[in-house]
């Protein structure tokens, strides 16, 4: 029988821009890609125990802005 683990917690998308270079104080820099990925302290712990081996669930909180459709 499979233990089952049930997380509480956050989950969140983080956008990631690469750029040419560090900008120095007051400089604008543009950026040359935007990567998203999805995480957040509830849905790694979740993941960590899905790969174990373990029955997971997790519940989490969704906000209502264009990144809560995403998959």
């Amino acid at each position: 029988m499979r233990n089952t683990v049930t997380v509480v917690g956050s989950i969140n998308a983080d956008l990631i821009t690469a750029v040419p270079e560090r900008p120095s104080s007051g400089k604008t820099v543009l950026a040359t890609d935007l990567t998203r990925r999805f995480g957040g302290k509830g849905a790694n712990q979740a993941s960590a125990a899905a790969r174990a081996g373990a029955n997971t669930k997790l519940i989490a909180a969704v906000g209502d802005d264009a990144e809560a459709t995403q998959q």
